[in-house]
């Protein structure tokens, strides 16, 4: 009897991740920490049983759209839209500031202005996955909280455009007129989208009679819904993850489509725990303990600034202390997109190999530690859903 190679590890992959997570909700702690644990015993660094990086990243990369999607599904868009001025003044407030304490940190280090502008950044971009995973497994996804972090961290998405734009200018190369016409008119076209969906609330899906009952057809139909916008988006060079929130939205406003969420909830967690490993095995655990009181105090510093930064800029558009500062420990890590900065500054030779690595690692740490330190300010601060669920819409 021929068996394949790959079973074992699946069985391998699919068990570790059971037990760290039973032992993960013995202690009360998130199962996001479970797929990042899992991933870093696993990975190339530790026992060697997962190697191919660039795989686990791409097939991770669905799982952010597919919880996107979902979050499109829960989340109300006259709501969402009620708050623009937490997501949009917040979110270039809170990019202004982590760009001023990174060039204040590169006057004292004398960094050319370039790399404080990357590191900047790269610190003010949140992890989409890991606030909204948290805030789906604490049942606060239809909260206030939940609408401004989303709110911000949709920003940041679009935020991502303009800064690789300015980091392409101050690198070796220069962005062609086409390619920021592309993305000008897909941010145009993602804004129109989500106004037309917002004031036509419900409309039919074609031919839904003939896919009504025929739940395998729906599961393909569900992911073309699922991924078809997000394609789009990233074809416009936008970020994949709006185009799938907006087609969240998009489903929510159809009628009798329940069976989308039913068709897709076992993809979505199977490929956002992929995503999880996938970062999990970006952690080298030989850097780390080369290096690891840099690392640690840089990430402590990241955590606590990101934090008081997202904190104080809430508090001034009027929030409460105890919610500005849940939101601030919601959106303290370094977020997936960051990334993506990181490597345009690498190829554009705003940092080099020992700083890409370096950053690659905060990235990686921040998103490992980020549901612990969420969990005491949580604690500290008694934020709950009984404080922060918003009164009920049409």
């Amino acid at each position: 009897m021929h068996l394949d190679p790959l079973m074992p590890l699946f069985v391998g992959v699919a068990l570790s991740i059971v037990a760290i997570c039973l032992v993960l909700r013995a202690l009360r702690q998130p199962t996001v920490i479970g797929y990042l644990a899992a991933g870093v015993i696993m990975g190339p660094h530790c026992l060697g049983l997962l190697n191919d990086t660039g795989s686990m990243e791409r097939l991770g990369a669905i799982g952010v759209v597919m919880l996107l999607f979902f979050v499109g599904l829960e989340v109300s868009p006259p709501r969402l839209l009620a708050r623009w001025r937490v997501a949009i003044i917040g979110t270039v407030l809170q990019i202004l500031a982590s760009v001023a304490c990174a060039w204040l940190l590169g006057l004292f280090l004398d960094w050319p202005v370039s790399r404080s502008i990357l590191i900047g950044f790269g610190i003010s971009l949140s992890s989409t996955a890991v606030v909204l995973k948290l805030l789906h497994q604490w049942r606060e996804i239809d909260t206030d909280v939940a609408n401004d972090a989303t709110g911000i961290l949709l920003t940041q998405d679009l935020a991502i455009v303009p800064m690789l734009i300015i980091l392409a200018f101050m690198g070796d190369e220069t962005p062609s007129l086409p390619h920021v016409t592309m993305q000008v008119i897909g941010g145009l076209v993602f804004l129109l989208l989500s106004a037309w969906i917002i004031k036509t609330r419900k409309f039919q899906l074609p031919f839904h009679d003939r896919i009504k009952d025929d739940p395998e057809i729906q599961v393909f139909v569900a992911l073309g819904l699922c991924l078809g916008l997000a394609l789009i988006t990233a074809l416009l060079d936008l970020s994949s993850a709006l185009g799938a929130f907006v087609g969240g939205m998009l489903v929510a406003s159809l009628r009798e489509t329940h069976w989308v969420r039913q068709s897709l909830k076992s993809f979505e967690i199977v490929f956002v725990a992929l995503f999880f490993l996938s970062v999990g095995m970006l952690v080298d655990l030989e850097a780390l303990l080369e290096h690891w009181g840099v690392v640690a105090i840089l990430l402590a510093v990241v955590i606590a600034t990101n934090t008081g930064i997202n904190a104080i800029v809430l508090k001034a558009l009027g929030l409460t202390w105890r919610k500005s500062l849940y939101v601030g420990a919601l959106l303290s890590q370094i977020g997936e997109l960051t990334f993506l900065l990181a490597a345009v500054g690498r190829n554009n030779g705003i940092i080099n190999e020992f700083g890409y690595q370096l950053l690659i690692l905060l990235v990686s740490l921040s998103l490992f530690v980020s549901p612990f330190w969420v969990g005491l300010v949580k604690r500290l601060t008694r934020e709950s859903v009984s404080m922060t669920v918003p009164a009920s819409s049409d």
